[in-house]
């Protein structure tokens, strides 16, 4: 989930030397952006990303137990749960890498009978990424819903899609949102970020949509959950500056019956595209909040990633922050 790190810089480099007035106007909103308070809680519909641990053995039914009590008292009500990674042909080898699943879906719906659990499915993909899978390709996208629907027989409730990168405008990706939503089961996906300003989509990095295919994308699917980190930005308040911009055009495309969730990095990592001081649980969780606003909309969350590198500081700041 955490790829396309490696351009990021290099663009906003570049932007930096040609055209630094913009891009100082563009880091003063951000900061106003993150000025003020909303009264915004959880509404309910939040997410949990985590890891392939779940469904190859390596957890035991205390581990079950012990997630299904960090969930009480929070707003979480899905988990995405790593089950893939498909092939670049779209199979699937579950025997090979879910050996355990149908094991925790039955054990987490026991425990958490308010919680779906939904299969966490994706790829690299083309052009992007070579090798990688080819969306465009009919054959490898009737693989990809093969698979799918391969998974939901295991006890999955729902599919959770994380293809990267998807570029903007992607007709092969919408095709297999199409396709998979045949099989009648809830459809989630993990989305890019939307074009914070100057078309960025048109750059050859493949980490922006534009907003209109954003809308495309979320009415295609249950839900939308917005990858709001790796952003690149220095300071906790132009982070939170940026989630809170995401969160509003995000806002404004979102169909009001598909659940929009705003990511949260529960990790740490620093890097020129993901600086661990600023891109803060904390910072994130507050920009949500700014960027929702007087919204009465409910169908609205956070999604923490990922579990497996989730502190108690990341589970505190979601927790004071939203609930």
């Amino acid at each position: 989930m955490r790829r396309r790190r490696r351009v990021v810089l290099l663009v906003l480099l570049v932007l930096t030397l040609l055209i630094p007035v913009p891009l100082g106007a563009f880091a003063l909103s951000l900061r106003i952006q993150y000025d003020g308070e909303s009264s915004a809680r959880t509404r309910n519909h939040d997410a949990f990303w985590l890891g392939h641990a779940w469904v190859d053995g390596r957890k035991t039914a205390a581990d079950v137990t012990a997630l299904a009590k960090r969930l009480q008292g929070t707003g979480i009500r899905e988990l995405y749960v790593h089950t893939g990674p498909l092939e670049h042909d779209g199979t699937l080898d579950l025997a090979k890498v879910s050996p355990r699943a149908r094991w925790f879906t039955t054990a987490m719906r026991a425990a958490a009978p308010d919680v779906r659990v939904q299969a966490w499915l994706g790829d690299v993909v083309q052009p992007g990424k070579n090798p990688g899978m080819d969306l465009d390709d009919a054959a490898v996208r009737s693989q990809v819903v093969a698979s799918a629907k391969a998974v939901l027989e295991q006890g999955f409730q729902g599919i959770h899609y994380d293809f990267e990168p998807v570029r903007s405008g992607s007709r092969g990706f919408l095709a297999v949102l199409d396709e998979t939503r045949a099989l009648g089961a809830p459809l989630s996906v993990a989305a890019h970020q939307i074009d914070p300003l100057w078309q960025l989509h048109r750059i050859p990095v493949d980490k922006w949509w534009s907003q209109d295919y954003f809308r495309q994308v979320a009415e295609r699917v249950n839900q939308i959950a917005v990858m709001s980190y790796d952003t690149a930005m220095p300071l906790e308040s132009l982070y939170g500056g940026y989630v809170a911009k995401q969160t509003k055009l995000a806002l404004e495309v979102t169909p009001p019956g598909t659940d929009l969730l705003m990511g949260l990095p529960a990790y740490w990592e620093s890097n020129p595209s993901h600086w661990g001081h600023a891109e803060t649980v904390a910072a994130a969780v507050r920009g949500a909040r700014l960027g929702l606003g007087d919204s009465t909309r409910q169908n609205f969350g956070l999604a923490m990633y990922v579990d497996f590198t989730a502190t108690d500081d990341h589970w505190t700041a979601y927790r004071d922050g939203w609930s």
